[in-house]
């Protein structure tokens, strides 16, 4: 629930600052991909303003701890994928969010969120083993109610 406020109130800020910049766009670029710069920058904004970054060591991990079961993901709609991904904490859902939605890379994200580049892979890896359990315990759930 206090996440749905927050989010509602970094999309009503974002917003706002879209509306307030209209003069500022130049036709350059799409507006889609203007729009979505100033939410990504306003949600970033907000979110060092409301929450003290945590700070994580980078974590060496292999490339099939970081991957979501591929097979169990299919098996989940859209919605429960995305209900999923909205019990990560703030920090986590940012940066996978702007990882592996917007498609930042962690150089970017480092900068954008005032966190080194391998904080952000950290938080990335550590974001992707939450998601993968919960997949697993979602998938198991399931079976045992259809099973």
């Amino acid at each position: 629930m206090v996440y749905k406020m927050e989010a509602e109130d970094m999309l009503q800020n974002g917003f706002i600052k879209v509306f307030n910049k209209l003069n500022d766009y130049r036709g350059d670029g799409s507006f889609e991909g203007w729009v979505r710069r100033i939410m990504v920058h306003s949600s970033i904004e907000y979110y060092r303003k409301h929450h003290k970054m945590m700070q994580l060591v980078d974590l060496e991990t292999s490339g099939a701890e970081q991957s979501i079961n591929a097979a169990a993901a299919a098996n989940l709609e859209a919605k429960d994928l995305l209900a999923i991904i909205q019990t990560l904490s703030p920090g986590y859902r940012m940066v996978f969010n702007l990882y592996a939605i917007e498609g930042y890379s962690h150089k970017e994200i480092g900068e954008m969120m005032n966190i080194s580049e391998g904080a952000s892979k950290s938080q990335l890896s550590r974001a992707r083993t939450i998601l993968k359990e919960m997949v697993y315990k979602m998938e198991g759930a399931r079976h045992e109610n259809f099973g």
